[in-house]
């Protein structure tokens, strides 16, 4: 969910921004896509990620750097559309469902290579990071939308009363 989050924030943010001088914010866009990319392409070449590791957390890092192309697109495509078609929004849930999947996989196979630490530290401290920033993103959704539910819940209840 870390990924998707990032693509929510970069199109919140931009809405701030007047159509019109959006184009500078792409500036900030291109380092954050940067500071997300370059420390698992970094890990991702290093000679002892590729050493044998009983989970496969070589693979999950190579999707993950997938699904955070993927994201950098959306984020860039966000950010400089005003409206944003309801086919690219929900293209963007789509990639919402892949990116909780890929955060649940990867909790899960961090959780169970604690012997990878060893044999390949870079790459299971990566799979660590990831899966504590998926977590913290995870929450943050859960928490918006349980305060969703709730003013969801007392506008109906208003409405009822007025009746």
């Amino acid at each position: 969910m870390f990924l998707y989050m990032l693509v929510f924030m970069a199109y919140y943010s931009s809405r701030w921004i007047p159509l019109n001088q959006r184009l500078k914010f792409q500036v900030v866009n291109a380092v954050f896509i940067v500071a997300v990319l370059a420390p698992q392409l970094f890990v991702m070449g290093r000679p002892k990620s590729s050493r044998y590791c009983r989970q496969p957390l070589l693979e999950n890092l190579a999707a993950s750097v997938a699904l955070s192309i993927i994201a950098s697109g959306f984020s860039v495509t966000f950010t400089l559309l005003d409206p944003v078609p309801q086919s690219l929004w929900a293209a963007y849930y789509v990639f919402g469902l892949m990116s909780c999947g890929h955060g649940l996989c990867t909790s899960i196979l961090t959780l169970t290579a604690a012997s990878c630490a060893k044999t390949t530290p870079e790459l299971y401290y990566t799979s660590v990071t990831l899966t504590a920033v998926s977590t913290i993103s995870t929450g943050f959704f859960m928490v918006r939308g349980g305060l969703w539910l709730a003013k969801r819940q007392s506008m109906t209840r208003t409405s009822r009363s007025n009746e």
